[in-house]
């Protein structure tokens, strides 16, 4: 089993991943670990782009797994691979609240995370009207072509039904 999840942040591609991950026993990637170099010393360090695509390649290259992430330009293999993506298209007050919650939780200690600063929430809050509005539309013209394995998930009731 080979899924791929995408869509912005907050939409719930973690939680439906490790659902899946579980449900299947199958290994769960965040694509964030392989964007970023998380042991770096400052949040936004970029990985190198060979050790990116050397690291997804290794994914790749498993039986089985479940990859999610809101990245599109770098991982068509993935897509190609994939026997079900699920795009994750949630409403706008959705992914801002998750995405202030979680940031809060993280400040707080409550929740382990990322480097995150205020300035970073703030940024990443603007970047996911990009994602909603430019990104989503490149998404959607990238996957046509998979159309029969493509499920789009718009709301929290149609995520509740696929894990059910």
């Amino acid at each position: 089993m080979k899924i791929h999840i995408i869509g912005c942040s907050g939409t719930g591609k973690t939680y439906l991943a490790k659902f899946f991950a579980k449900k299947y026993s199958i290994p769960h990637f965040d694509l964030d670990d392989i964007q970023w170099d998380n042991s770096a010393e400052s949040y936004g360090v970029k990985m190198p782009v060979e050790k990116r695509a050397s690291l997804l390649q290794g994914i790749l290259s498993n039986t089985d797994w479940v990859i999610e992430g809101a990245y599109y330009s770098w991982v068509q293999q993935s897509f190609e691979d994939a026997d079900i993506i699920y795009v994750l298209d949630m409403p706008k007050y959705l992914y801002k609240s998750r995405i202030i919650k979680r940031s809060i939780k993280r400040f707080l200690g409550l929740e382990k995370g990322k480097k995150e600063t205020l300035k970073s929430v703030c940024s990443l809050l603007t970047w996911t009207d990009t994602f909603q509005n430019k990104n989503l539309k490149e998404i959607k013209s990238m996957l046509d072509k998979y159309d029969e394995k493509v499920i789009w998930l718009t709301s929290k009731k149609e995520v509740k039904k696929i894990i059910r």
